[in-house]
């Protein structure tokens, strides 16, 4: 799913690894809606009535390929500049339930990535073992591409679901959203973008007294 400037309150929903209606053929980047013109979902509740009603509809198929996922989003993100003010970001967070298995294809596409104004997220669900996600997340390490070039600025933060079934969703938002702020400081001051004034609220908050 794709998260940008949505006042509008719409959101893309992406889906990968499946045979897809109507030739049943793998993809690994098809809209959910199945509407390759308008991938958007009216608020959070479509995105989950576009789930519902997509999954009976195809067949889960690996391998769990996320490369294509991220490159279209930059390249999205980067059809999008020149960007004049620090107004437009995209954060692109991905469910999966297996180990990716396009690791050199998602390190380059992270890398082109990190110069665009986005930041990706990744929860994984079960039990898999998500050693390659922590490898991608660059916690401990500059990530790199398979030719040895860094990313610009480390803009992935993977999440076990797992460690959060007892929590609230409250912790668990707050560790899915934890970099993000810093990743966007990062992509704008690189641009030498500053930030955008804020909107003043027009309503008074208090009314004045009157004399009697």
């Amino acid at each position: 799913m794709r998260l940008s400037d949505h006042s509008d309150k719409r959101f893309s929903a992406l889906g990968f690894g499946a045979r897809i209606p109507p030739n049943y053929e793998v993809s690994h980047d098809f809209a959910i809606n199945f509407n390759p013109e308008d991938d958007e979902c009216e608020e959070i509740q479509g995105v989950v009535e576009a789930y519902q009603n997509c999954l009976p509809k195809i067949q889960l198929y690996g391998p769990t390929n996320v490369a294509p996922i991220i490159s279209r989003i930059a390249k999205l993100a980067a059809g999008r500049e020149p960007i004049k003010d620090a107004s437009l970001y995209h954060i692109l967070l991905i469910l999966t339930d297996g180990v990716v298995t396009d690791m050199a294809d998602t390190r380059e596409a992270i890398v082109r990535a990190s110069y665009q104004p986005m930041s990706i997220i990744i929860v994984g669900v079960g039990n898999a073992d998500f050693t390659d996600m922590q490898i991608l997340d660059g916690d401990d390490g500059v990530l790199r591409s398979p030719k040895g070039e860094p990313v610009l600025r480390d803009i992935v933060q993977f999440v076990p679901f797992r460690d959060f079934k007892t929590a609230s969703p409250a912790a668990l938002a707050k560790c899915v959203l934890a970099e993000v702020p810093k990743q966007v400081v990062e992509y704008f001051s690189h641009k030498a973008i500053p930030p955008m004034n804020p909107v003043l609220n027009s309503t008074p908050n208090s009314i004045a007294n009157t004399p009697e």
